[in-house]
């Protein structure tokens, strides 16, 4: 059974023809028992990759494959892996279902056509970047928010080969989400010990990034924020 309709399908046909420039390479790891969302993403895949001679897909046994899997950082399933000209770091746990699908068909289009959504104000920044960011962007399937801040963490791992980053669905991974302290999603944690809530504006996000690697101290990070809610309380009160 198709889980595209034939409506959306014609639109990804459509979309990837317009928006593909170099071929993309999903690499799935899934296993036949004890997963309850591998043979749905599975399907999902398999229906994607056929929507574009530019996208391919790879699978492989999260058990018999297990150096594979090791090699691209999978420690859960179902994982997916998205190749553009390199690997990025980028990943994605749990079924790509709802708006997580989202986060998918852009991240193939940002990376066969190498575009970016991050101003140069922090292209410039990440660039300066000494020591390893790793970003777990916490979701679910139901969060309209959602693929923004996926979408911003995947940006910032395509600039710069300091930063990883992953979509992780809270509802598949519960030890993870109490590990976290997901209560809300989005939730973003840098770097294990410091963490973003919502779908946060980039000057946030890249703030939070700098007093993760201890460049900001938390108050500045606090001032910033207070800037932020100050000037759009300004824009609403003149609108």
């Amino acid at each position: 059974m198709a889980l595209l309709s034939d409506k959306d399908r014609k639109f990804l046909i459509d979309h990837f023809d317009k928006s593909l420039d170099d071929p993309v390479k999903l690499l799935f790891f899934t296993q036949t028992v004890a997963c309850q969302f591998c043979a749905e993403t599975a399907n999902i895949l398999e229906e994607v990759s056929a929507l574009s001679d530019k996208i391919s897909l790879e699978t492989y046994n999260f058990v018999t494959d297990k150096e594979v899997a090791e090699e691209y950082g999978v420690d859960k399933i179902p994982a997916i892996a998205v190749m553009g000209a390199q690997d990025y770091g980028i990943r994605f746990f749990g079924i790509l279902f709802g708006y997580d699908f989202t986060s998918l068909v852009e991240d193939i289009v940002d990376f066969s056509s190498v575009t970016t959504i991050l101003s140069q104000e922090t292209l410039d920044l990440i660039a300066g970047l000494e020591e390893p960011v790793h970003l777990q962007v916490f979701i679910t399937p139901t969060c309209p928010y959602c693929p923004a801040a996926v979408r911003m963490a995947h940006s910032l791992a395509i600039a710069s080969d300091k930063v990883t980053a992953d979509m992780v669905e809270s509802i598949e991974f519960p030890h993870l989400a109490n590990k976290y302290k997901v209560q809300g999603v989005p939730r973003t944690i840098i770097n294990e010990d410091t963490h973003l809530e919502g779908a946060a504006p980039e000057p946030l996000l890249t703030a939070k990034i700098q007093q993760a690697l201890g460049l900001l101290d938390e108050k500045d990070v606090e001032q910033l924020m207070a800037d932020m809610v100050a000037e759009a309380e300004g824009h609403v009160h003149q609108d």
